[in-house]
């Protein structure tokens, strides 16, 4: 599977997000090809401003694999992670990340570029108008209400 498939994944967990009121971003985590977590967006639903998808997937994953290191994994996420979650993946050891649509607002990138351990790759840009469209349509329908 590719990259592509498993932000198709992400994406759906986005749409759950959606469809609870949550900004809809969305988190897979994949280890040699295995689906080993899955979450979205839950901050609303939790009041934890924590509770962000990437966040929950981490969590998720560390517990299925049975250790806090995911140096064999990959996140595949809907929108660049912010710095809160990139710290988080830095503590993981996360040997990949893989986002869909830049966030230049928030993105770990404009705050903090080498937060990341420099064994992380990171590859942006990955169904990244699916996954914009799914936020502005988010934040359009917030505006008009």
């Amino acid at each position: 599977m590719g990259d592509e498939y498993y932000m198709k994944l992400a994406l759906k967990e986005a749409e759950n997000a959606f469809s609870k009121g949550e900004i809809p971003i969305g988190a897979v985590v994949v280890c040699r090809e295995r689906i080993v977590a899955k979450a979205h967006n839950m901050t609303e639903q939790l009041s934890d401003f924590t509770a962000h998808a990437e966040m929950l997937a981490f969590t998720s994953a560390s517990e299925t694999l049975g250790g806090k290191y995911l140096n064999e994994c990959t996140l595949y996420v809907t929108l660049e992670p912010c710095t809160m979650c990139a710290g988080a993946a830095s503590w993981t050891q996360m040997g990949r990340i893989v986002y869909g649509a830049s966030d230049p607002k928030r993105g770990f990138s404009n705050f903090s570029p080498s937060i990341l351990s420099n064994k992380t790759d990171v590859l942006g840009g990955i169904l990244e108008a699916d996954c914009l469209n799914l936020i502005q349509s988010f934040f359009r329908a917030k505006r008009t209400k």
